[in-house]
């Protein structure tokens, strides 16, 4: 019998079992120059028999032979079998290596090669770090989620010193369950753990620019506009990149834990008198540092943190599902709802009554010692200016509802005198009958409502809800410069279309007007400068004031770059409003002019605080008198200690101050 007649008549399995019931090695057979092959063959030759090897030898010719599969199952307990189920078939399905692989043979005509298109039979070192690798990197991926905080500040070498509770109570119940709803359970966990994941990147993203983690009942509605805020910025093109980018990566997020915490199940499994002496052993520790208060570099070792932050969110999932409730009771009390007219706002009649909101002008831009020096100087310089054109100021502190963003919900707690603090809130209020400031101030029949909104840039209805007879958006300013980053018209020029679009009328009635002012809104690069009034015209000078500014790109490179750059964005508003103020004001003018929120944490180097100047300028001393009592300070820079009120305390304070 030739050499190739023997070895078809050899089982097709890998090492699978001869007919006297030994294991083979197909390898043996296709060295094929070992002793009793050789008589075989000579046997047969001689006498036409055939002469089969007994067990001994078969085994005496797979001894030491590579990329056998029970060598395989020995050398790689990885991929071996569970030695809890040695007679479960449900656990040999779970283990790598199982017999099925172990069936697979290249010298079967059509079956694939072993392992990793064979490259574990060729490289079984290498198979086995890989496989080690990969167990490592999954341990790491479910450490990883647990352990990395929600805000990117608090990401640093300590965060991963910490044991969690939670990973040794999801390997306890993992190593406690039966083979089949361990699988179920793997895969739920690992899905589970991939949302967690992405709620905490959600979490960093709204740290970074809302100062606030993300709202899993509100905030959906945000992520609509952020992809418009992507079409506006970078075009068509880049919005739809970075959507399918986040897409992806979600996707990735909920494989990888998926996949991370399966394999950690099938290690547990194939390994289950390690995995419970190291989860009995490590509980004990989390226990023992728990109860002690171990702490490294300030850091608690025994940590529950997840567990805390998911009751967290829970309770505040909760709370959100009945705010709307809350709300709406809330927005149903109004002290000034059944005033008739004719005796709301006496103390302002005839007087031409400005709201104007600075965006992100905070409290930051005044306390910060690399910013306060020159604030201070322009403070300083606008009160003198102003005194010497016989106006007079008072100033305070709003407390924003919001930071970073949202300017809406600030500008409509501002003038509703309810806390609208979500998008939820807004919508309620927008869509219902509460009265707001200016829509009190309209209610008189005294004034003509107006409204200068040049960030608008498309329709824009809840302007009737706040009583505007006119509205003047991005588009009806008569702007025809460039953009300056993320602002559509210069506050300059917002200003000087206000006089002439309203304000500069001969024969009008008194003006009560809400005046946006856009030029200090993120990413405050480029900015533009002042420029003579009388050049302003339509706006075309400024493509080059926008030529000589700086490239958000560069800026935002560095935080102090990007400091620096808000300063002076905020400056800039501030001038505006100021020049304008000495240049058209008169007897009759009153400006009240405040910030609508605290810029992003970038600038304001993570602080929690909300507050927002605001100042009252007049040049009749009696509009000033009527807030004596407000204990507010003179001038345009309001003390450190001077009142601080929630921003919808603002509008009862107001009215009832100018109703006597």
């Amino acid at each position: 019998m030739s050499l190739f007649t023997r070895s078809r008549q050899l089982p097709d399995a890998e090492g699978g079992a001869g007919p006297d019931g030994d294991h083979r090695d197909d390898t043996s057979v296709a060295d094929g120059a070992r002793g009793d092959d050789t008589a075989a063959e000579a046997g047969e030759g001689a006498g036409g028999g055939k002469a089969e090897p007994t067990g001994d030898e078969a085994e005496g010719t797979s001894v030491g032979a590579e990329g056998t599969a029970d060598a395989e199952a020995t050398a790689d307990p990885e991929h071996g079998a569970d030695p809890e189920d040695s007679t479960d078939s449900e656990d040999s399905a779970d283990a790598e290596g199982s017999a099925a692989e172990a069936e697979e043979t290249p010298d079967s005509p059509g079956s694939p090669a072993p392992g990793w298109f064979g490259w574990r039979r060729r490289f079984p070192r290498a198979a086995r770090g890989v496989a080690v690798g990969t167990s490592v990197l999954a341990g790491a991926v479910v450490l990883g989620v647990l352990l990395v905080p929600n805000r990117l500040e608090r990401v640093n070498v300590e965060a991963f010193l910490r044991l969690p509770v939670e990973a040794i109570l999801l390997a306890v119940v993992l190593l406690a369950l039966p083979p089949r709803p361990r699988k179920v359970a793997a895969v739920v966990s690992g899905v589970f753990l991939g949302l967690f994941a992405t709620l905490k990147f959600l979490d960093m993203g709204f740290y970074q620019f809302l100062a606030r983690p993300f709202d899993l009942v509100f905030d959906w509605i945000l992520l609509n506009d952020a992809t418009d805020f992507l079409r506006e910025s970078f075009g068509r093109s880049g919005q739809v990149l970075a959507v399918v980018g986040v897409i992806v990566l979600f996707a990735a997020v909920l494989a990888l834990s998926t996949l991370a915490v399966t394999r950690l199940t099938n290690v547990m499994s194939r390994h289950r008198p390690v995995a419970v002496r190291t989860t009995l052993v490590l509980g004990t520790v989390w226990v023992t540092c728990f109860t002690l208060g171990v702490q490294a570099g300030g850091v608690t070792i025994a940590t529950k943190g997840n567990s805390e932050f998911l009751a967290n969110r829970l309770q505040n999932v909760y709370n959100g599902l009945g705010d709307a409730k809350v709300f709406e009771k809330e927005a149903g009390v109004d002290a000034f709802g059944d005033t008739p007219p004719d005796q709301l706002l006496t103390g302002l009649r005839g007087k031409d009554v400005l709201f104007t909101f600075i965006e992100s002008y905070g409290r930051v831009a005044l306390d910060d010692p690399q910013m306060a020096p020159e604030m201070d100087a322009t403070l300083k310089e606008g009160t003198s200016s102003l005194k010497a054109a016989g106006f007079d100021s008072r100033s305070g502190w709003l407390k924003s509802p919001v930071a970073g963003a949202g300017s809406w919900l600030a500008h409509s707690t501002f003038l509703s005198g309810l806390w609208v603090k979500n998008q939820q809130r807004y919508r309620s209020l927008t869509t219902g009958d509460r009265e707001t400031l200016t829509s009190y101030f309209q209610k008189t029949g005294a004034w003509r409502t107006v409204g200068i909104v040049p960030g608008v840039r498309k329709a824009w209805p809840e302007g009737k809800y706040f009583g505007l007879d006119n509205i003047y958006d991005s588009e009806h300013l008569g702007y025809h410069g460039p953009y300056f980053s993320w602002t559509p018209v210069p506050d300059q020029f917002s200003m000087e279309a206000f006089q002439r679009l309203e304000h500069g009328k001969k024969d009008r009635d008194p003006i009560m007007a809400e005046i946006i002012l856009a030029s200090s809104h993120s990413p405050w690069s480029p900015v533009a400068h002042m420029i003579d009034w009388e050049d302003l015209g339509d706006g075309s000078v400024f493509h080059q004031v926008k030529k000589e500014g700086t490239n958000p790109t560069e800026v935002w490179k560095d935080p102090k770059r990007v400091r620096t750059e808000y300063r002076k964005a905020v400056e800039y508003s501030l001038h505006s409003v100021i020049e304008w103020l000495q240049r058209y004001g008169d007897d009759n003018t009153v400006l009240v002019f405040l910030g609508d929120h605290q810029p992003v944490p970038t600038v304001t180097r993570n602080s929690a605080n909300k507050d927002v100047p605001i100042t009252i300028v007049a040049r009749d001393p009696k509009v000033l008198d009527r807030v004596s009592g407000w204990g507010w300070t003179d001038g345009l820079k309001p003390a450190d200690n001077a009142p601080t009120w929630g921003m919808d305390q603002f509008r009862d304070r107001f009215m009832t101050a100018y109703a006597k």
